[in-house]
């Protein structure tokens, strides 16, 4: 028997032993794998409702009445909005972000805006801080 013949029956033998307990090892990782595919949009998008969640509490409980937007060179603001809408309106923002990541094939863009909009209550407070 040459090499080749001995790897071959080697291979046989091997495959008749623990062939069918690897394939059904390998559907299930299948199975897994499909399943973690799914809910990688749950799991991104997770994250990003508790951070937001958490920053619209926070700014709820610390904006004043009226907040302050578009700070002018003279210190002034030029509009002046309600702690309601400044606290819903990003929150709105980031929802419709993790909306648009749902509905899309794309996931890592609608996510990565949904991230950049949690720069906007951190801005409120910035911008009102010395108000």
């Amino acid at each position: 028997m040459s090499k080749t013949e001995k790897k071959k029956k080697t291979m046989q033998n091997f495959r008749e032993k623990y062939g069918p307990g690897l394939e059904k090892t390998g559907k299930v990782m299948r199975i897994i794998g499909k399943v973690l595919y799914h809910l990688r949009k749950v799991a991104l998008a997770l994250p990003v409702i508790i951070a937001a969640v958490m920053l619209a509490t926070h700014n709820m409980n610390t904006l004043p009445a009226t907040v302050g937007i578009d700070l002018q060179a003279n210190g002034e603001f030029a509009q002046s909005i309600s702690r309601e809408m400044a606290v819903y309106g990003p929150l709105a923002i980031t929802g419709g972000c993790l909306l648009m990541m749902i509905f899309s094939r794309k996931v890592i863009y609608p996510w990565l805006i949904s991230v950049f909009t949690l720069l906007l209550p951190l801005l409120l407070i910035a911008l009102n801080f010395f108000q």
